[in-house]
């Protein structure tokens, strides 16, 4: 069989398989999460298939802009794109060291690879204009009119059905994966990678450079992307 007629297959996993809101979100419990949520992969991956992972962020990235919050006067701010990014890392890492245990204990010989993975987005598209997806904590309107004009936020709005607010922010279509080259190649040589965490850093194309853009990508939609680039 080559490598083009193997089967293969993206495998999105939920942020909130990661971090469960019925349990304190510790990373101990994060890792736990993770290794409980393995069972299809290491199924799929005895069957024969070629894997990429993405996995989503939405717990995980509100805690980060929290953090970013309350360091805010004591170190420089993050952008929601550099969270992205930072969450990327750290949970790729988690799902990686998570699945090279689990195929170590069932003598599976693959190798496994995370990697920062940014998604372009169009400039123009019409959620730049109106956000839809609300991120963050939720505030009072007092508090979260005070932050947005501290932190510069593009919308802030009452949560529907709620008398609390919370920050909205863009939600773009992806287009194109920067590193799918890199992805397939990896893939066709038999690597299981971790991609497009968090549906992918959203970055814009400007006078031939890319720049990154606060906003969230939803990562079934950046999925669908990618299994269609490898």
């Amino acid at each position: 069989m080559t490598k083009t007629n193997k089967k293969r297959a993206v495998v999105a996993l939920g942020g909130n398989a990661i971090s469960m809101r019925d349990k304190t979100d510790t990373i101990a419990n994060q890792f736990d999460n993770t290794v409980a949520s393995l069972g299809s992969i290491i199924a799929l991956i005895k069957h024969g298939y070629q894997l990429a992972i993405t996995h989503g962020n939405g717990p995980q990235v509100g805690n980060a802009l929290m953090r970013v919050e309350l360091a805010r006067g004591k170190a420089p701010t993050l952008p929601l794109y550099v969270c992205v990014a930072d969450l990327q890392g750290g949970m790729g890492y988690m799902i990686e060291q998570c699945l090279q245990s689990r195929l170590s204990e069932e003598k599976i010989k693959r190798q496994v690879v995370a990697l920062v993975t940014q998604v372009v987005v169009d400039e123009n598209d019409p959620d730049f204009q109106n956000p839809t997806k609300f991120i963050g904590q939720f505030y009072s309107k007092q508090t979260a009119l005070k932050l947005a004009r501290e932190m510069g936020w593009q919308k802030i709005v009452q949560f529907p059905g709620d008398r609390r607010w919370r920050r909205v922010v863009p939600s773009p279509k992806p287009i194109e994966i920067i590193e799918g080259d890199t992805i397939k190649c990896l893939v066709d040589e038999g690597t299981i990678v971790i991609a497009a965490g968090g549906g992918g850093i959203p970055v814009l194309r400007k006078k031939g450079k890319l720049v990154g853009v606060d906003a969230v990508i939803d990562k079934d939609r950046a999925a669908a992307v990618m299994a269609r680039e490898i």
